[in-house]
């Protein structure tokens, strides 16, 4: 890759000073997490469990958190790469005004991306939560009694636990969509990373941005929903993980 490719989006970082930046499982690959949604995706060949059936059935619990147990270790294992630090550049700079991701790995949270700064719109893998009480817990001991004894954890209030992700048929979290959507009215550019732009209502965040008026640029491996929308200021088929740090470094070596 040439630094010609990243000259038009480091040119749109460095005269940002507000930016959001949206990122979905493009970004997190070279990591090694997996695109559950790509072609070979694991959501091509299991259909996931939906938040009424583990609420309604302990047979669905199991099967939900025999899911779950499948990835964990490969997503506590799994460190940030140079896209996910690049955000952090960002913010250090005090040029990020907040990262959405849809991706439960906590990768953007472990580079260093302040709670501030960051909505995990689709919550997170690396805490369990009770459905009841709200308590958050480390989900290491939760996965090894599932694993040992094949049974659903649950919190010592009586509440179900399950990881504190959100899953199909269950509603985000008013809060977070509320932080997405204002800084969505307050950005200066809008930057779509790894993300094929067609899952809602996460999708619509970017384009809120971009329906104002301000630049909105796309970096994915890949079509998106996006791509044929007169909003869409820039558009860069590469890999995340190679185009976006390099435009950072370029934006911010300007300062």
């Amino acid at each position: 890759m040439t630094d010609d490719r990243t000259t038009p989006l480091a040119d749109l970082l460095a005269g940002a000073g507000r930016i959001l930046v949206f990122t979905g499982a493009g970004i997190s690959t070279s990591s090694g997490i997996p695109d559950y949604r790509g072609p070979d995706g694991v959501w091509k060949t299991r259909r996931p469990t939906s938040y009424q059936d583990f609420l309604a059935s302990e047979a669905a619990r199991v099967e939900y958190w025999d899911f779950k147990l499948e990835s964990w270790e490969r997503i506590r294992d799994a460190e940030p790469n140079a896209a996910h630090r690049a955000v952090v550049d960002l913010e250090r700079a005090e040029k990020l005004l907040l990262a959405v991701t849809q991706n439960v790995d906590g990768l953007h949270a472990k580079a260093g991306t302040s709670p501030e700064r960051l909505v995990e719109i689709h919550g997170t893998d690396r805490a369990v939560a009770c459905l009841s009480c709200g308590a958050r817990s480390d989900p290491e001991p939760h996965f090894e009694a599932f694993r040992r004894t094949r049974r659903p954890p649950r919190c010592s209030c009586g509440g179900l636990l399950k990881p504190a992700t959100v899953s199909f048929g269950q509603n985000l979290a008013e809060e977070d969509l509320a932080r997405a959507f204002a800084a969505a009215e307050e950005a200066d550019l809008v930057v779509s990373l790894g993300s094929t732009l067609a899952v809602q209502p996460a999708a619509s965040i970017p384009l809120a941005a971009a329906r104002r008026g301000v630049p909105y640029a796309i970096v994915n491996r890949g079509v998106t929903d996006h791509d044929l929308l007169p909003f869409v200021t820039l558009r860069i088929d590469g890999d995340v993980t190679e185009v976006f740090p390099r435009a950072v470094a370029r934006a911010l070596a300007r300062d």
